[in-house]
């Protein structure tokens, strides 16, 4: 369901009276709910009981403990600590763990206690060293402290569960968290509340565990615990994150109807609704939630403006950045980059540096980056660009005007200004000191001359091969390694991959040559590129060659060129070479996937070779590949064309053996195969194996049946076989159409098929020529001579009377001769002649005078 729609279903965000509530039953508590007023804060379960205060000799006691422990190693035998053992309580052990900084000392301290003759944790120990183990990530130590406080039997009250699952949930421990929820409930150790709950279903939203969330929901209910703002807000969490519109906003609509959404509740939807693409909603439901007194917080602010900027929703973005200026929020130097960044990469410049002009009025230093975003956006001939570099020149120092250079090169290629930064680079190396007019003052500058790197050329290089310039990408390339810039791996790839694409396979090892020389070993790619050239040239010896060298390194020849090289090969009538090369490529190791036997066994078969065919097929099944239902349909085809289909039929049975399912192509061929061996029975039956394997049946195939039905004299057959095809709700296309009316026409049905011709035209197909030809002929076999000139007439109307040197054009001579001899007839036919809508067949015949029309 569209959100709009969900949304205006529901009735959630746009209208201030009452709201709609959920459906789900999920959502309803017990049925007397005692909801906690909107005003009342979460309850926080302390880690101590009620009365958990210490004595002043409690505390002296416990600082103790602490002091023992922090000023030395920690040690089991320590004479100090075991003189304090005898006043050991549990509110000491917790006081004494909640103040230890050291989590490794706290377990250690925990451990050793637990040891001591007499002494058994309580819940609210356990739930201290949870909490330490939590913050410090300990996820190994705080399972195996879930599973110690279960097996020691330690009772504990809903609140004290509560706190032990928000620690586990806390570091993603949410198996855990249930798992314990689960055996203390079983055990008897404690008898959950709603807080218990809530805790436990915050835990599972963060793992976007639904189906969990809502069996908890079930228990909640059928226990008659309420439900709370705490305990919904969780559940609109995990169907947020799973994109479950209209439960999360169901869930929305309960919460608005309580008086239960806050600053935190709406930071959730309004996220979920960005995320969903529901941009314009989201804004709305910001403005919405204003008139009733409650707004985002910052946080939630930066991250929908960064999620819109994500998704180059820039007006969307201005509006919140506008909202944060009126709400007085902090403008951080972090926003304004993103804001900057994302109008840059949009091209709306104008607002980009109305932003920048923002920042410096604020007192904002604009970061290096937000420059170079800046400046990369404007190309060289715009005055801003020189605007922007003379305000930032002296801001900047000398490393980071070489970074600013190369920001400036890439923002010149972004905008399609390859040649001026062509000659920028140019300029700067001395070979051309005219060359980038605005920009060579800043660049050039004696005091101060920017150094090129390697990151300065590539991106120019990187222009000119996108844009097509192959031979300025080389001239470049070539100049960076005499001005002694090293070319990484990646400059070579993408200039031997360009030149490959256009078939200069000698260029292309040149550089790889070079490339050794320079230390760098080819990759997969680069040795792919060249193979691939080689395979579009039909090179056989030069791809296999490579394959050798390939083979050395360990790089494996992609699969896609050595198809294109075979049905290359096959397309110009080679296919015992496309054989010979898959046979090299086999014994050099790398063996040929099943398309590209496919394409091979296709080259043999088209050459008139359906037997090397069938033996290059029978070759690879016994090497234990799998033809596909492609590959079999291939030789299938051939086959039945060969008026083998016998023999077509057996692979049919043969691929079901294997588990292949066979494709309509499939019965599609056999059925024509049969057809044309004149046994139509046989194709008739293959129609009903086709239905017995669930195959759909299509048009080709009802045409196929009713020109083979109607060939072999069986027209009632052929209609039945017609009203069979619309019953099965397949549509007949103007083909169809054509085979049948050619076929009752064949039968000496004319009738009939004047009825599926006039039907043909009321679904506005068009009749193709031979179609009246045919209706012709037949009406003239029953001396129909009223239709032969209806018909004849129609064709002059519409354009389809053949041309006198068309061989079809005797049937029409004929026609209008006897026409012509018909007084019924005969008037109109020569009024057709003397507009010269008819040639005049006398004068076709060279007879003058026979037949001469005259009105």
């Amino acid at each position: 369901m569209a959100l709009s729609r969900i949304i205006k279903a529901n009735q959630i965000l746009f209208k201030s009276t009452k709201l709609i509530p959920p459906n789900s039953s999920l959502l309803h508590s017990c049925k007397s709910p005692l909801f906690f007023p909107s005003n009342q804060r979460r309850p926080i379960c302390a880690k101590h009981r009620n009365d958990n205060f210490l004595s002043s000799d409690q505390i002296n006691i416990s600082n103790a403990f602490i002091s023992i422990l922090i000023k030395h190693p920690f040690s089991p035998n320590n004479p100090e600590l075991n003189n304090l053992v005898p006043l050991l309580t549990h509110k000491i052990v917790e006081f004494v763990l909640n103040n230890l900084k050291n989590w490794r000392l706290a377990q250690q301290f925990f451990t050793w206690v637990s040891s001591l003759p007499g002494y058994k944790h309580n819940i609210y120990t356990y739930n201290a060293m949870a909490s330490i183990l939590s913050r410090a990530r300990q996820n190994a130590q705080l399972k195996a402290l879930a599973l110690d406080v279960v097996d020691s039997n330690c009772t504990m009250n809903p609140g004290a569960l509560g706190f032990f699952i928000r620690c586990l949930g806390s570091v993603g421990l949410v198996d855990e968290a249930n798992n314990l929820f689960d055996q203390v409930k079983r055990i008897g150790l404690c008898v959950p509340n709603s807080y218990s709950y809530n805790c436990l279903l915050e835990a599972l939203s963060k793992s976007n565990l639904i189906d969990l969330v809502e069996t908890r929901l079930k228990e909640m209910r059928n226990l008659g615990l309420e439900f709370d703002k705490y305990t919904l807000t969780p559940v609109l969490q995990v169907y947020c994150i799973a994109g479950q519109f209209d439960k999360a906003l169901s869930v929305f609509n309960e919460m608005l109807e309580r008086r239960w959404v806050d600053e935190h509740v709406l930071s959730i939807l309004v996220v979920a609704f960005s995320k969903w693409g529901e941009v314009d909603k989201a804004i709305e439901l910001i403005d919405r939630m204003e008139e009733r007194g409650m707004r985002l917080n910052e946080k939630t602010f930066y991250v929908l403006i960064n999620g819109f900027v994500r998704e180059s929703r820039m007006d969307k973005a201005l509006c919140l950045f506008d909202k944060i200026r009126k709400l007085g929020f902090c403008r951080s130097v972090s926003l304004f980059d993103v804001m900057i960044g994302g109008l840059c990469k949009n091209n709306e410049r104008e607002k980009a540096l109305s932003l920048y002009s923002e920042m410096k009025e604020l007192g904002i230093d604009p970061d290096f980056g937000i420059l170079t975003k800046l400046i990369s956006s404007f190309s060289e001939e715009e005055e801003e660009m020189d605007r922007l570099l003379q305000q930032c020149w002296e801001y900047v120092g000398s490393q980071p005007k070489n970074l600013l250079f190369n920001s400036v090169l890439e923002g010149l290629v972004r905008n399609g200004s390859i040649d001026t930064a062509c000659n920028l680079i140019q300029s700067v190396m001395g070979n051309n000191r005219n060359g980038g007019s605005v920009l060579v003052k800043y660049f050039l500058n004696e005091k101060e001359v920017v150094t090129l790197n390697t990151n300065s050329f590539t991106s120019v290089i990187n222009g000119l091969l996108g844009a097509g310039k192959v031979d300025m990408a080389l001239s470049l390339f070539r100049e960076m390694v005499q001005f002694g810039c090293n070319p990484t791996l990646s400059h070579y790839n993408d200039l031997i991959d360009a030149l490959c694409k256009l078939n200069r396979l000698e260029e292309s090892y040149e550089l790889l040559r070079q490339m050794k020389e320079m230390g760098l070993e080819p990759t997969h790619f680069t040795h792919n590129c060249i193979f691939g050239c080689l395979c579009r040239l039909e090179d056989v010896e030069g791809a296999v060659e490579l394959v050798r060298k390939m083979r050395f390194y360990g790089h494996e020849p992609w699969i896609k060129y050595s198809t294109l090289l075979v049905k290359n090969l096959c397309k110009h009538e080679k296919a015992v070479e496309a054989c010979k090369f898959l046979t090299d490529m086999a014994q050099e190791g790398f063996l040929p996937d099943i398309i590209t036997y496919s394409a091979a066994i296709n080259g043999l078969i088209k050459i008139k070779s359906v037997d090397k065919g069938l033996e290059l097929f029978q070759e690879i099944c016994a090497r234990g590949y799998c033809p596909d239902v492609i590959s079999y349909n291939i030789l299938i085809k051939a086959l039945c064309k060969a008026k083998r289909v016998a023999e077509a039929e057996g692979l049919l049975n043969d691929m079901m053996l294997k588990g292949l399912v066979p494709s309509e192509v499939t019965y599609n061929y056999l059925i024509d195969g049969w057809c044309k061996n004149g046994e139509i029975d046989r194709a008739m039956l293959c129609l009903s194996k086709m239905f017995g394997k669930e195959r759909e049946a299509n048009v080709i195939t009802y045409a196929t049946l009713v020109d083979g039905l109607c060939n072999f004299g069986r027209p009632d057959d052929a209609l039945k076989l017609w009203d069979e095809m619309g019953r099965k709700g397949c549509i007949p296309n103007r083909i169809v159409y054509h085979t049948l009316v050619n076929g009752l026409c064949k039968c000496g049905r004319s009738s009939a098929a004047l009825v599926h011709f006039n039907e043909m035209k009321e679904k506005e197909m068009r009749p193709d020529s031979y179609i009246y030809i045919a209706l012709i002929s037949a009406f003239l076999s029953d001396t129909n001579l009223p239709c032969v000139l209806d018909m004849l007439k129609e064709m002059v109307d519409v354009g389809n009377l053949p041309d006198p040197l068309d061989k079809n054009f005797p049937i029409i001579r004929g026609a209008i001769c006897k026409l012509l001899e018909d007084a019924k007839t005969s008037f109109s036919i020569k009024h057709l002649i003397a507009e010269g809508k008819i040639p005049d067949v006398s004068l076709l015949e060279g007879a003058e005078g026979r037949h001469k029309p005259s009105i």
